[in-house]
């Protein structure tokens, strides 16, 4: 019998600063068998920097929601689908390989990656020119340290605030906090 995803339950109040995004989101998060609290977290985070799209780029008429992640590869880690069902922005956490991102940058408006565990220099240094004609892909690196120190606040039931400012991100939670700058690859 396979083993089923665990649930957890965040609570997670944006500020976002830079673009004048402020809500409150009660986000329910599968986490796959194989998936690591620290890529959960990151997705949690990736989610948290793209909310203000929802407004930027569709004036509110969209869905923010979180993909099926490892459990469908061709199913976004989070997204945001306008009413029309079409894909703005399509979000990838982890080193996903070429192909999927080409199939990404062809279903959607914007493709980001957020890479950030310590091997993401060497799996950026072996795909970074395979990607160079894909003008709709913007690769990000999360510090490894910020990734693992969300790591630590991943718990099933969770009350996060994420303050996004000056280009910067601070995640809180009564277990802490960790602030840190998104690195721009690509």
């Amino acid at each position: 019998m396979a083993i089923k995803s665990t649930i957890y339950k965040a609570q997670l109040q944006i500020a976002d600063i830079d673009h004048g995004y402020y809500a409150d989101h009660a986000l329910t998060l599968a986490r796959h068998p194989s998936e690591t609290d620290e890529r959960m977290m990151v997705r949690l985070a990736a989610l948290a920097m793209n909310a203000h799209w929802v407004q930027d780029l569709c004036q509110g008429d969209a869905v923010l929601a979180f993909g099926a992640g490892l459990s469908d590869p061709d199913d976004p880690d989070v997204s945001i689908t306008d009413f029309t069902g079409r894909k703005r922005v399509w979000i990838e956490v982890g080193q996903p390989e070429e192909k999927p991102m080409l199939r990404a940058c062809s279903k959607s408006d914007r493709v980001l990656v957020y890479a950030f565990a310590h091997s993401a220099d060497i799996w950026w240094r072996g795909i970074e020119n395979k990607l160079h004609r894909q003008d709709k892909l913007q690769v990000l690196r999360i510090p490894a340290q910020a990734s693992q120190a969300m790591a630590a606040m991943a718990e099933r039931s969770m009350q996060l605030q994420a303050t996004l400012q000056e280009g910067g991100m601070t995640l809180s939670s009564h277990l802490g906090s960790v602030h840190f700058e998104v690195q721009v690859w690509r």
